[in-house]
This record gives structure tokens, C-alpha cells and sequence, in this order.
């Protein structure tokens, strides 16, 4: 029993993996919030919260090491939300997103 038990906890960490993500942003007059997500092995996610009294025109840059960033332009409409997400060829070590919002 003590050895069945020691083997699940010893497999705990590996099914609990996720990959670090970054995110650089720049907010020009917005009041716009962000959730990350690690939804799959190599598909990052992002959600835009805009708190603000004007829609938010954003560009959302998705880096995953050598592949080519994937760009997302989305409009953020005042007081609702938007998901983001980019699915890459390679599983994600560590990912990075840009985001850059101005007034609408």
C-alpha cells in the first residue's frame, strides 16, 4: 500500500506541468486587464478584460521560442472581455506575449 501510494505522489508533478509564460504590455489609455492560460501543450491563450468607458484596439503577439510569432488584432469592446489564442507546430517551453491596446 505504501508503495502504490509514494508512485502517485511521485507522479503528481509530472501531470501538473505547465509552461511559464510572460506578458509585456503596453496600455495606452485603456483599462484593460489580462488572464493567461496554458490550455494545451501548444495552444497559449490569453483573456482581455476591458474595464474602461471606450473600446480597446489591441495587437497580441505570441512567442514561442524559434517559430514565427503568431499576431492576433482584436477589438475590446467597453465593460465586456475577449479570449486570444494561438496554437504553434512545437510544444511550449516558455512562452512570451506582447500586448499593445490603444483607445478605439
Amino acid at each position: 500500500m505504501k508503495k502504490i501510494c509514494l508512485a502517485l505522489l511521485l507522479c503528481m508533478p509530472a501531470m501538473a506541468m505547465a509552461y511559464p509564460i510572460d506578458v509585456e504590455k503596453q496600455l495606452s489609455g485603456v483599462k484593460l486587464d489580462y488572464a493567461t492560460y496554458a490550455t494545451a501543450y501548444d495552444i497559449g491563450a490569453i483573456t482581455l478584460n476591458n474595464y474602461g468607458s471606450q473600446p480597446a484596439a489591441c495587437r497580441v503577439m505570441f512567442r514561442n521560442g524559434p517559430e514565427a510569432p503568431r499576431v492576433r488584432r482584436v477589438n475590446v469592446p467597453a465593460g465586456k472581455s475577449v479570449d486570444v489564442t494561438a496554437k504553434f507546430n512545437r510544444q511550449i517551453i516558455k512562452l512570451r506575449i506582447s500586448l499593445d491596446c490603444k483607445a478605439d
